[in-house]
C-alpha cells in the first residue's frame, strides 16, 4: 500500500513536468509501474531498461542528424542585413 502510495506521488510530480500528462493520469501511472515492477523479474526489468536507454540515443541521433535539435532562434526578418 505504501509502494503505491509513493508510486502516486512520484508519477503525480513527473506529470506536472511532462507536457500532455495531467496529475492525476501521472499519479494512475505511478502506481501501474511500481504494480509492474513488483511482479517482474530483475532481468526483465534489465532488459527494458536498456531498450529505453538504446531507443533515446537512437532518437536523439535521428534527430542530430535531421537537425531538427537546433536550438536557435529562427529568423525574424527579411531585410537585408545593414553592417
Amino acid at each position: 500500500m505504501i509502494g503505491k502510495l509513493i508510486g502516486a506521488f512520484v508519477g503525480d510530480k513527473i506529470a506536472k513536468q511532462t507536457s500532455g500528462v495531467s496529475g492525476a493520469s501521472g499519479a494512475v501511472m505511478g502506481v501501474a509501474a511500481t504494480t509492474l515492477l513488483r511482479r517482474m523479474s530483475l532481468p526483465a526489468i534489465l532488459a527494458i531498461g536498456a531498450g529505453g536507454y538504446l531507443a533515446k540515443k537512437a532518437v536523439d541521433k535521428q534527430q542530430a542528424k535531421s537537425g531538427s535539435g537546433d536550438t536557435r532562434p529562427p529568423a525574424t526578418s527579411t531585410a537585408p542585413k545593414t553592417s
